[in-house]
């Protein structure tokens, strides 16, 4: 295990699990950057046919690190907004099925990086929210773009604009969410979609 990501490769799926001390990932510019090392890697190996992205029985990523953001100078903010886009993108475009496997707080930044995963499965006790709306803050990271493809307009300004907390339950009912499972099964769930997701992937590049 490195600083920042335990690894694990079942049956060609990566699974990259986003680990700190507290159970709270940040995505810090370091964690950012090995993020985006990582799935560079995974585009160049024919040993991973799908990814699930998993944090802790926490929080799946609690965004940011306000710390770190404060103590940015302005271009030094404009390269680290620059930097998570980036990493959005990387992973929304991987050739690879991306499934995110969500337990605890999903919080800004770390919402941003569920909306690029392909899929989305969470267990019975995550909670979704942009909090920065409410702090005066608002994502650079493509949230605000992703948001609204999801569930909907009107639903995405509201929350955006509000700041509240969706439960997994209603995440589901928003269609943000694929599968809601119990909080012991969402990695085994997450991997599960990721495995058929690949499957079909190949089946249809095989032209069956």
């Amino acid at each position: 295990m490195d600083s920042f990501f335990r690894t694990e490769l079942r049956d060609q799926t990566l699974l990259l699990q986003l680990c700190s001390p507290d159970e709270f990932p940040r995505l810090t510019r370091r964690v950012l950057g090995d993020l985006c090392k990582q799935f560079e890697r995974i585009r160049r190996s024919s040993a991973v046919c799908a990814v699930v992205i998993a944090g802790t029985a926490k929080a799946f990523a609690a965004g940011a690190d306000l710390e770190e953001v404060s103590a940015l100078t302005p271009v030094e903010a404009l390269r680290f907004s620059a930097l998570g886009q980036s990493v959005m993108r990387t992973i929304e475009t991987c050739p690879r099925p991306v499934v995110a496997a969500i337990r605890g707080f999903c919080l800004g930044g770390g919402f941003d990086l569920a909306m690029a995963c392909h899929i989305r499965v969470a267990a019975e006790d995550a909670q979704f929210a942009h909090p920065g709306g409410s702090l005066g803050i608002m994502t650079g990271w493509g949230g605000t773009a992703r948001l609204p493809r999801i569930v909907g307009r009107a639903r995405a300004s509201e929350l955006l604009a509000s700041g509240r907390t969706l439960t997994a339950a209603e995440a589901h009912a928003w269609r943000l969410v694929s599968r809601v499972v119990a909080p012991g099964e969402v990695l085994e769930a997450a991997t599960e979609m990721a495995q058929k997701s690949a499957a079909k992937s190949r089946l249809m590049r095989n032209g069956h």
